[in-house]
């Protein structure tokens, strides 16, 4: 009877390590033009100074490579599942991220209710809201040549606290729906003027836009 090889987490490193930092893919993310993956954050640093591939060279996009990215979800769940104790680690990490990088409104920094690691890890059915939080404000622009029912009046509450996971496509479906809006009404939501892209994460947005908005300034 043939014997089963047990195989050894190091057996699948080449299929669930980052090229760039060379460690355990974190948020795994794809180059859809080259299907290449990369840590996240690796890629989307490595994309301020080159529109090319780090892995093949390819040009990824000529202007906006980060349009181009997309997250591997389940690669991010084999991985967790392939090396003990990794998930708990970066949970703990990102919780100590956002600790020192909370966000502000008018000023003031924000106060978060006190969040359990141990309910955060342990408890998937809670996964969006234990998850770090943002603020965010949806402020109205100037509706330009509209008017009548055309008008969109705005939120009451404009600052709303959400995942970080919360993609800008899910922000437009809460606008339609707080605001009423009919199906065929095309709605944009914006950061520091530029239109983001429905597949984009609070997390992202934050990282690569907001974040960096006082070093764009000519």
């Amino acid at each position: 009877m043939a014997t089963q090889r047990k195989h050894l987490v190091k057996d699948f490193n080449p299929y669930i390590t980052c090229y760039i930092c060379k460690g355990y893919l974190i948020k795994p993310t794809t180059v859809t033009e080259c299907l290449h993956t990369f840590c996240k954050t690796c890629i989307v640093q490595h994309f301020e100074d080159s529109n090319d591939c780090p892995r093949c060279g390819n040009q990824v996009h000529e202007t906006n490579p980060l349009e181009m990215l997309r997250l591997d979800n389940t690669l991010e769940e084999i991985i967790f599942k392939l090396v003990p104790g990794l998930r708990e680690q970066e949970l703990q990490r990102e919780l100590e991220f956002w600790k020192k990088n909370k966000p502000q409104e008018n000023g003031q920094a924000q106060v978060d209710r006190p969040l359990k690691v141990q309910e955060k890890v342990m408890d998937d059915k809670d996964y969006h809201r234990s998850d770090p939080q943002i603020a965010i404000c949806l402020d109205c622009l100037r509706n330009n040549g509209q008017s009548g029912d055309n008008v969109v009046k705005g939120l009451m509450k404009k600052f709303i606290r959400c995942s970080t996971r919360v993609t800008v496509g899910t922000i437009k479906k809460f606008l339609s729906l707080k605001l009423k809006l009919p199906s065929s009404y095309e709605l944009d939501v914006l950061c520091n003027g530029e239109i983001m892209g429905k597949d984009h994460t609070m997390e992202f947005i934050y990282m690569t836009r907001w974040r960096l908005r006082g070093e764009n300034i000519d």
